[in-house]
């Protein structure tokens, strides 16, 4: 029999990236009355990850249980999921939202639906959730809450919602200052509110306790004492810790297994429960080799669930072992060995990842959702001592049936101010970008494009020195389209060392009027190294190490002093947005390094020679 579960709420807060989820969450813990005033003394408490905290983003969707207190008397216990808010963790949003039976939908007062708004409201509607839109940051000195309101609307209804979904409840707050509202007109004075319009709008779930038992995995959590732990909803049926169950997979197979423990979310950790019923949200210790989408069954009579579909990934570039003079000097895993293991490990959490083999040993072909999505995955390997050289992204292309050739296209959002908008647009026209919309909003202006993947490799940066630093862009995958053509490369060529050694100020001297440099006096450098990027179109070979001769005669001209501009130190994503297709980046615990991939002369110009003898052939 069909029972609803009214002491429990699952509901997820999905929305663009910086449109305050986190901040939000904060201000619901803080004000629900069951923590220590210790335990949410820090702002952004779900950011658990270094790189979250960092990057100001929330890259892992994370659980978390509150007991209110409802009106009426009785205790309700709402699992609240936080999401990602960039397009590249995607996948994180598409697997948790099975879990929810409803969702707050994030919108910035000021800057209104953006182009993750757009994804994650779409996702939404796939999993039959009601949205209740919640206008954060009302705060702000430039909100337009009203207008925003009317954006959301209009978004709702390109998205196709029908009657009921177009009814959306709306909030208005500040999750900074911890209030909300049910109208502009009259301030909140807490964040009571948001409690309310969860208990009255997000449905209580519902399942049948007799049936067979049915449990989906969304996520996968690690403990090196009890290994993997597969974390789900259970949709029917009753789970007890040491039960005896059966793992459906992906690819069809089952597998016998035995719970050893069964965990519920508790605040802001879990805990121990004998058993759990149809609507809870539980973490299962104990299973064998569980991954994500696979399913919980009783082993006598096993129905399993249908796994999420994720959407493919549509950037890749190939992860080699570290082979340059300078390997092994900061890292620790540095074998192609450490490399496949590390990954696979990846895979086991990650499910929008993709991982393949390549013609090389020591080289394998990793695709993802975006340049910030394998970013993160590199930079958290460099954190834990691993040397590897990544090659050049490349966008995943599509040859169709009738042998038509498909790109993914992006939807890209500009906001600029309006002395600037005219570098924008040559620079992303040039790149095979179309213009979808404009809009000027008090002196900035907002421009909409669709463009190509392949476009937006290294156009963050241009755009910013374009813009004096003041472009803000975001964009989210929007669908396949017709191949556009070919997209410019870098205009400037790069200066490479033409041997190892010390980079020495004296040398870098007479090297800065040739362009910008990479390196500054006292690092180590190789041949073969990138120091530095031409002012023409060429690439040059030059000695960053060469030193002044040394004689007993001094004068002033030749005792001249030296004053060098700072050096240019790019990012991780900055970098792999910067090379071109014969160079590598070297990523390591200390290090991000530019190279060519042949690091001496002679090999690149016996290379640069192979294609055309090919041709002729």
């Amino acid at each position: 029999m069909n029972q609803v579960r009214n002491d429990i709420r699952n509901v997820a807060i999905i929305a663009h990236v910086d449109h305050g989820k986190t901040t939000l969450v904060d201000a619901l813990l803080r004000q629900s009355g069951n923590f220590r005033e210790s335990q949410v003394a820090q702002d952004c408490l779900l950011d658990s990850n270094p790189l979250e905290r960092e990057r100001g983003i929330t890259i892992l969707a994370k659980n978390v249980a509150i007991n209110y207190a409802a009106p009426d008397g009785t205790n309700v216990k709402i699992n609240l999921i936080d999401t990602p808010g960039h397009a590249d963790f995607g996948g994180e949003v598409e697997r948790v939202l099975s879990m929810a039976d409803g969702a707050f939908l994030l919108v910035d007062a000021a800057e209104g639906p953006m182009p993750q708004t757009r994804f994650v409201l779409k996702k939404a509607f796939e999993h039959e959730l009601r949205p209740i839109v919640i206008i954060n940051k009302i705060d702000r000195p430039d909100q337009r809450a009203n207008a925003v309101l009317d954006e959301v609307f209009d978004l709702f209804v390109e998205l196709g919602a029908d009657d009921e979904a177009l009814d959306f409840p709306v909030l208005y707050a500040s999750g900074r200052q911890g209030v909300a509202s049910w109208s502009m007109e009259e301030p909140g004075t807490d964040i009571r509110p948001v409690f309310e319009a969860l208990l009255r709008h997000v449905p209580a779930p519902h399942g049948d306790p007799e049936r067979s038992l049915q449990i989906q995995i969304t996520s996968i959590a690690y403990n090196d004492y009890v290994g993997r732990i597969g974390i789900g909803r259970i949709y029917n049926g009753v789970i007890r810790s040491g039960q005896q169950v059966k793992v459906c997979r992906r690819d069809q197979s089952q597998v016998a297994s035995r719970v050893q423990e069964v965990q519920v979310f508790d605040g802001l950790g879990r805990k121990k429960v004998d058993e759990a019923a149809a609507g809870d949200v539980v973490a299962l210790v104990g299973l064998e080799a569980v991954d994500i989408g696979d399913s919980i069954c009783d082993p006598v009579n096993p129905e399993p669930l249908t796994p999420t579909e994720i959407e493919p990934p549509t950037l890749t570039m190939v992860f080699s072992v570290n082979d340059s003079p300078f390997v092994g000097r900061e890292g620790k895993y540095v074998t192609s060995r450490n490399l496949r293991e590390r990954l696979e490990k990846e895979l086991q959490s990650n499910v929008a990842l993709k991982v393949e083999d390549t013609d090389s040993k020591d080289a394998l072909k990793v695709s993802g959702r975006g340049l910030l999505h394998l970013g993160i995955l590199i930079e958290n390997m460099r954190r834990e001592g691993y040397e590897l050289s990544i090659s050049k992204p490349h966008v995943i292309l599509r040859r169709e049936a009738d042998g038509r050739l498909l790109e993914p296209i992006e939807y890209l959002v500009v906001d600029v101010p309006e002395k600037n908008m005219g570098g924008v647009m040559e620079l992303v026209g040039n790149r095979r970008g179309e213009l979808v919309r404009m809009d000027n909003r008090a002196g900035q202006v907002h421009l909409e494009f669709k463009i190509p993947a392949r476009g937006l490799i290294g156009l963050r940066t241009r755009l910013l020195t374009a813009t004096q630093g003041q472009a803000v862009m975001h964009h989210n995958f929007h669908e396949y389209g017709e191949f556009r053509g070919q997209v410019p490369e870098r205009p400037n060529g790069v200066m490479i060392s033409n041997t190892a050694g010390q980079v020495l100020a004296y040398a870098l001297n007479t090297l800065q009027d040739r362009g910008v440099l990479f390196v500054e006096p006292g690092e180590p450098c190789y041949e073969g190294q990138i120091v530095g990027e031409h002012c023409r179109d060429n690439d040059i070979v030059v000695n960053p190490t060469k030193a002044k001769k040394l004689t007993n005669i001094r004068t002033t001209a030749s005792d001249e002093n030296i004053i060098l501009k700072p050096a240019r130190k790019m990012t991780l994503e900055q970098a792999l947005e910067y090379i071109e297709e014969d160079e590598l980046v070297e990523a390591t615990p200390k290090s991000i390094r530019l190279r060519k991939a042949m690091l001496t002369e002679n090999e690149r110009k016996r290379a640069s020679r192979r294609p055309a003898e090919t041709i002729e052939v």
